[in-house]
């Protein structure tokens, strides 16, 4: 294990009692007290995420703006400071580089917070495109300077106004703030509103020499809410449950944002021509040959990660991610099929390694806040 990166929060896991696991060259916490259980309790209390494992990138300069609207598929002319917004970068094909979300720090100043495991290959890739000068833009990666982490659940806001005087009220969905200070902490966090579990919650980012003490008061904070760490055995159940796209799962260089139902951030009206874009508009006007559909098992069984789907003993995609929900108790999967098989209700096949299985298409997501 000693050869895995480790975040600055590593020796706090001890402490709760955690699992870890190498994820993508990460030594990191599967699980704290069990998944079921932090999955429950992000649902109905509130939950805290290490996610210093992810990656920031700056963009900088008079020309951020030029070189963001051609590298990425949403509208970056449509943030202001203190907006962030998904997006992706896709190869010339259509399929995905990375998705994440660009911050708009001020004017001509962008943080890019793109997936661990692809923070070295987005750097590479928006270095390798830029060919402005170095007083029009500056790329860096800062990954090393920042401590990431999520505090999601209904309580969140509770929990998280009770050490700060800022009014995290005023942070309202995909808005952050960048000055916002801690009981005890001499340091400034950006607070944004956004994270990956279909609960109302927090991201946030602070220098990574006070990461260990803002995650302690935080959780100092939260005890009488019931708050607990949580490891990513939960956050995976969480995000797939409100159909939130894993990147290397629902998101690939062989899969395109359209492919995955994510066309709300790819902008092929904008002016820029965005690598990928011919492509993307095709599959927006004529619809993609492959679309993701949820699936409920009948039979029993688990749909798996790459496991063929199948109608009449023909293959006709794979599951990208699948899971026994937690929250509805049910099997359930995320499927990339042919686009003629793709009717809610529509019967499926699921090869489970040597059996058969039936699955019926429903419809996504499969757990929304409030209903």
């Amino acid at each position: 294990m000693s050869d895995l990166k480790r975040t600055p929060l590593f020796p706090e896991y001890e402490k709760y009692g955690a699992k870890t696991i190498d994820f993508g060259g990460w030594d990191l916490p599967v699980q704290f007290s069990g998944i079921k259980e932090e999955h429950e309790v992000t649902r109905t209390k509130a939950g805290l995420f290490d996610v210093s494992h992810m990656g920031e990138i700056e963009v900088k300069g008079p020309k951020s703006l030029e070189f963001l609207q051609r590298m990425v598929t949403n509208d970056v002319s449509k943030l202001v400071p203190n907006k962030a917004q998904y997006t992706f970068m896709c190869y010339e094909d259509g399929g995905t580089v990375d998705d994440f979300l660009i911050y708009m720090i001020e004017d001509a100043h962008y943080l890019l917070v793109v997936n661990a495991a692809n923070t070295e290959k987005d750097y590479e890739w928006l270095v390798k495109h830029n060919d402005y000068s170095e007083d029009e833009i500056k790329v860096e990666n800062m990954s090393a300077f920042y401590v990431q982490v999520a505090l999601q659940g209904p309580r969140a806001e509770a929990i998280l106004q009770s050490i700060t005087e800022f009014d995290l009220s005023e942070i309202k969905f995909f808005r952050f703030n960048k000055e916002v200070y801690f009981q005890g902490i001499s340091t400034p966090a950006l607070v944004s509103r956004t994270g990956y579990t279909g609960e109302d919650g927090f991201e946030i980012y602070i220098a990574k020499e006070h990461g260990r003490e803002l995650w302690n008061l935080i959780l100092q904070a939260g005890e009488s809410e019931g708050l607990q760490p949580i490891g990513l055995g939960a956050r995976d159940t969480l995000r797939f449950e409100a159909n939130l796209a894993l990147y290397g799962q629902e998101l690939s260089k062989d899969i395109s944002p359209v492919e995955a139902g994510l066309t709300f951030a790819v902008k092929p009206k904008k002016e820029s021509d965005f690598i990928g874009k011919k492509v993307l508009k095709d599959q927006i006007e004529n619809g993609p040959e492959r679309k993701l559909v949820g699936i409920e098992m009948i039979d029993k069984g688990i749909p798996r990660h790459g496991y063929e789907v199948l109608v009449d003993d023909q293959y006709i995609g794979f599951i990208t991610s699948g899971t026994q929900s937690p929250t509805l108790n049910k099997n359930i999967g995320l499927a990339l099929v042919k686009k003629e098989y793709t009717d809610e209700g529509t019967e499926l096949t699921i090869q489970v390694r040597k059996r058969k299985l039936k699955a019926r298409i429903i419809t996504t997501p499969f757990y929304k806040r409030g209903k």
